[in-house]
């Protein structure tokens, strides 16, 4: 008895430090990953300042001082200047960060390569997301999703590790890199008016349609490119069985469901909210 426990000791004590490792590794590899992205995004502006600079400038024309410069027109006294729709900072179901989404499609300054990861950082790294990460796999354990993995802490461990990695790559992939290479803007419109159907169309569709950062909209290449590269890199520290063509495409349309899910709660979540409240506000007695 006393030698197979002096057996157990050292096989339990390298599994338990490969899962810590592999765990290391991994989120090593996912902060390598967007700190290059943060570098090229901060590059982005730098360049296209760089381009108007060396353009020629286009030499003023001389003003006759024989005309007087034409009057600009009287402004009514009742106009006020638009106010820009600043982002919802409110929580989804009171737990989850909400960053990322602006009341309607009302004119908003466009963000800037900076400011995106900026706000998927907020989002990613927010203290809710940690336990969020933690259930799933939970889950992840209960269901023993990729069985390589064990059971115990060290297999909990590993699908911690996995199921983080997935989350942070594909929210930095469709909220700030490819927005940034796209120039697209990564938040969600609310439509707030309209019908049931109307409402839910509309927020499945923002998968498949974007505001650009000139207002207009466009195909969202940022959604469907993010979401397939994020899923090409979770290959990397996926187990090897699991590193296939089908597999991949599997992570993939498992990461646009989770952001058509996310979609559709930013859109209902003011309605959600506001029926609570009123459920539990009683009416002051007359």
């Amino acid at each position: 008895m006393a030698a197979a426990g002096a057996e157990e000791a050292p096989a339990m004590s390298g599994q338990f430090g490969w899962a810590a490792s592999g765990c290391l590794g991994r989120l090593l590899a996912v902060a390598i990953l967007i700190a290059a992205s943060f570098a090229i995004s901060l590059a982005l502006p730098q360049s296209v300042s760089a381009r108007q600079q060396t353009e020629p400038a286009t030499a003023p024309q001389p003003q006759s001082t024989a005309q007087a410069p034409a009057a600009q027109p009287a402004k009514p006294a009742d106009a006020l200047p638009e106010k820009p729709v600043a982002q919802k900072d409110d929580r989804l179901f009171y737990v989850l960060p909400n960053n990322l989404t602006v009341e309607d499609e009302a004119m908003v300054p466009a963000l800037t390569a900076k400011a995106k990861f900026k706000l998927v950082a907020k989002n990613a790294f927010d203290p809710a997301i940690f336990p969020f990460i933690g259930f799933i796999a939970l889950v992840g354990q209960g269901s023993n999703s990729e069985p390589s993995f064990g059971q115990g802490a060290a297999g909990y461990g590993r699908r911690y590790g996995v199921a983080f990695g997935d989350s942070t790559v594909g929210s930095f992939m469709t909220g700030a890199i490819f927005p940034s290479l796209f120039r697209q803007d990564p938040r969600y419109y609310q439509l707030v008016n309209g019908g049931l159907k109307k409402r839910a169309i509309y927020s499945v569709g923002r998968i498949f349609i974007t505001r650009a950062d000139s207002g207009r909209r466009q195909f969202n290449s940022s959604e469907i490119v993010g979401n397939l590269v994020s899923a090409s890199v979770s290959n990397v520290y996926h187990p090897a069985q699991d590193r296939s063509f089908a597999n991949t495409m599997s992570e993939w349309g498992t990461g646009t469901m989770w952001d058509a899910m996310a979609n559709l709660a930013e859109e209902f979540w003011p309605d959600i909210h506001r029926m609570i409240k009123q459920k539990f506000t009683r009416a002051p007695e007359q």
